[in-house]
């Protein structure tokens, strides 16, 4: 399992993980069955959409780890492996992202 840190719209880092910020679940609209664990009583909200929008900025960070990072099918065994390579692929998406940041 990974864990990346995302920056807000200011361009500064923020790690959400340890001051009891919820996950960002998508509501099911697709299935054939009522089985989405969301209902309206959450996506009724504001704060539900932007949930969905910065949900899908960390998606852009883990597909870009998989297509450019080559960890879509690692070539190697083992969690310390993995885990340095995860490691590895996120400090450069770091200093990829960084900077496409500064030439703004």
């Amino acid at each position: 399992m990974g864990h990346v840190t995302m920056e807000n719209r200011n361009g500064h880092g923020q790690n959400l993980s340890g001051i009891g910020i919820k996950s960002h679940v998508a509501r099911n609209i697709h299935a054939r069955k009522k089985t989405s664990s969301i209902d309206g009583r959450t996506t009724r909200h504001a704060g539900y959409e932007v949930s969905q929008r910065k949900r899908a900025c960390i998606e852009e960070i883990f597909g870009w780890a998989k297509t450019i990072g080559l960890m879509r099918r690692p070539m190697l065994r083992g969690t310390k492996k993995l885990d340095w390579m995860f490691t590895f692929v996120m400090g450069i998406y770091n200093i990829v992202r960084t900077k496409n940041l500064v030439t703004v």
